[in-house]
């Protein structure tokens, strides 16, 4: 798998994933949830995921924490720097989340479609001393497990086509779109003729149908 970013970034990613999400929770006493969709809402989950220098290594994670409560404008004033991180349960759930969405390559969206933080700091008692890759394939159960519809019951749905009417306007035959939708086919396996007539059809991209694979 090509990675958004080097390795070479991965540690201080890691550490501001880690800092920004204890910073936020032992200093100012945000919910894990509640601050990591503030996260998201003001673009900085695109940014990290993407490697972008500034949020990954740029500035420190308490400084990324100040960022999105500056633009959710949450703070007139904000505590300070906690003198200790790498020891709270916050710290590791947004260390190792920041871990995951690198050696995956899925969204931090995808992530918390079918996860939470509150789920994750479940699992510190158990896997904070264990492996990285232990980590990964614990949550990647867990997103086997929890994954909404496939993306293109969900477009499909939204334009308001019945399964047999997209399998008009796109040629592909009714029962391979069904077992797509099912999961009983990978739709990241079809060819690419067959993707692009659904896509076209339902009007998106084909990325837009592809799945994520865990």
């Amino acid at each position: 798998m090509i990675r958004a970013y080097s390795e070479l970034y991965l540690d201080d990613a890691m550490r501001n994933m880690g800092e920004m999400m204890d910073y936020a929770a032992n200093a100012c006493y945000l919910d894990q949830d509640e601050f990591f969709a503030l996260f998201m809402a003001g673009g900085f989950d695109v940014l990290f995921g993407a490697g972008d220098p500034k949020v990954v290594s740029g500035m420190s994670g308490t400084e990324l924490a100040v960022s999105v409560l500056e633009q959710a404008g949450l703070f007139i004033e904000y505590p300070k720097a906690l003198q200790s991180y790498k020891l709270s349960a916050e710290y590791w759930c947004g260390w190792i989340m920041a871990y995951y969405q690198w050696h995956t390559g899925i969204s931090f969206k995808e992530i918390m479609r079918a996860v939470s933080f509150r789920k994750v700091r479940k699992l510190y008692p158990v896997l904070h001393e264990a492996s990285q890759e232990k980590f990964v394939d614990t949550l990647n159960l867990i997103l086997k497990r929890e994954q909404p519809d496939t993306k293109l019951r969900l477009m499909r749905k939204q334009r308001g086509f019945s399964q047999r009417e997209l399998a008009e306007r796109s040629g592909v035959n009714i029962r391979a779109i069904q077992q797509y939708e099912q999961r009983l086919r990978d739709i990241n396996k079809a060819s690419v003729m067959s993707v692009a007539a659904m896509a076209s059809a339902i009007g998106c991209g084909i990325e837009e149908l592809l799945e994520y694979s865990v």
